[in-house]
């Protein structure tokens, strides 16, 4: 594959995000990476294009790195697309991704900007990465990009094959059944285009699936906040709700199947999301894949766009697609079965963004603080490790201090300045250009 990268950092070569880069290039060495360096180059480009120009011609994706400034991307990487625009870069029918580095704040504006952005010019949106500044020097953070990398060639693969796939049409008791997939839907009886959309997922999915129709279960009513869970879990309800969710939760996957009505999911599918609160904070189905069928114009819908990609970041649930039936440009069925079967097989896991991050810890701060009520939270994030305030991190804390106590000094600021970003590049490049690296 060969892939065009802007990389927007003013810094250039010696940028956090740019070693995302280097370590990819590393890791993947069939494909081709050419590198333009926008974002210190900016000067230059506002002259010639060229470069620009040409790689895009070659390229079958654009691949745009950049550190997240202040809710969105650095000036530099503004002004370069502007000047995209300014001089026709043709990219139309091409792919973009993005990666990102920043500690979370507001990425999600960041990722945004370029895809509205990309949009404008025709481009094929693939969702980007967002990492934490240290992510790639710990074992974890590379395998998420590794395993983020590999997710996107997958997917442009599987669209760019010239023979058209054909639907898995195996009858349901033949189809493997390593994974189990609940698809709960509010699909009523004389709704066809969603109960269309359903049955053809079934059958493109290589897996079993169960469909959980809220329509068929006697809820008493909503949730009426009343605590009577936040001890042992129990609603006040006796109407077998707990029952209902503890069965879809251990489906190894969830996947939501509903119509837009005003703006949202539906009251049903509310009283259904409402009623969850049994669960207190807890997510209990963290690391399992979701998937959404949508029956509308998904794509007018920006408060859902950004509620159901919350409502996976704070649940830790891998978003694998949102097929709709809105015709060109969106999802299909088939494309969204293939992608969740992925997912499943490969063990995707949510690559955090300012959703899950800053939701986590807003609930982290509540349990802790309200412990002595929500008992049953209390134990759930004890077990779990979630309380993982940063006063815990002591070694660090005095790092710190002891390089904020230097730079106070003129004499050892000067010597020290300098030497900053070569210290913060120092274990990338030991990483990178170290021992073979590992699947």
């Amino acid at each position: 594959m060969k892939i065009l990268v802007i990389n927007g950092s003013p810094k250039g070569k010696n940028s956090v995000t740019y070693q995302t880069i280097r370590f990819l290039q590393r890791k993947f060495p069939k494909d081709e990476f050419e590198v333009i360096h926008a974002g210190a180059q900016i000067g230059a480009l506002e002259q010639d294009m060229w470069l620009v120009k040409e790689g895009a011609r070659n390229a079958q994706m654009i691949l745009f790195a950049y550190p997240v400034y202040t809710f969105i991307a650095p000036s530099q990487m503004h002004r370069f697309i502007q000047l995209m625009k300014e001089w026709e870069i043709n990219v139309s029918g091409k792919y973009m991704t993005q990666i990102t580095t920043s500690k979370h704040f507001y990425d999600v504006t960041a990722h945004r900007y370029f895809e509205d952005n990309c949009k404008d010019m025709g481009m094929r949106i693939l969702h980007g990465f967002s990492a934490d500044m240290g992510d790639l020097l710990t074992k974890k953070g590379q395998l998420e990009v590794i395993t983020y990398w590999n997710y996107i060639k997958h997917i442009i693969q599987e669209e760019t094959s010239p023979f058209e796939k054909e639907q898995d049409r195996t009858p349901l008791s033949e189809k493997d059944r390593k994974y189990q997939v609940m698809i709960v839907t509010d699909c009523k009886k004389e709704n066809s285009r969603l109960r269309r959309m359903i049955v053809d997922f079934r059958k493109a999915l290589p897996f079993a699936s169960h469909v959980v129709n809220l329509q068929n279960f006697d809820f008493q009513g909503g949730c009426l906040g009343c605590f009577h869970c936040a001890v042992d879990g129990n609603c006040v309800y006796q109407d077998g709700f707990d029952e209902l969710l503890r069965k879809i939760q251990r489906a190894d996957s969830i996947v939501y199947a509903f119509s837009i009505q005003d703006h949202s999911m539906g009251p049903l599918f509310k009283t259904y999301d409402d009623r969850q609160f049994c669960n207190g904070h807890r997510a209990v189905t963290a690391g399992k894949p979701t998937a959404y069928l949508i029956d509308g114009e998904f794509s007018q819908e920006q408060n859902l766009q950004m509620l159901l990609e919350a409502r996976s970041q704070v649940g830790g649930n891998f978003l694998a697609g949102i097929a709709t039936n809105e015709g060109i440009g969106a999802d299909t069925t088939g494309a969204c079965a293939d992608k969740l079967a992925y997912a499943l097989k490969h063990r995707m896991t949510v690559n955090e963004n300012f959703y899950g991050v800053g939701g986590k810890k807003i609930f982290r701060d509540l349990v802790y603080e309200m412990q002595g009520m929500m008992q049953a939270d209390h134990r759930f994030y004890r077990a779990n490790h979630l309380y993982d305030f940063p006063q815990k991190k002591i070694g660090m804390l005095l790092s710190v201090k002891l390089i904020g106590l230097l730079l106070k000094l003129p004499l050892t600021k000067k010597k020290l300045q300098p030497k900053l970003t070569e210290g913060m590049l120092m274990p990338y490049e030991k990483m990178i250009t170290g021992s073979p690296l590992k699947e």
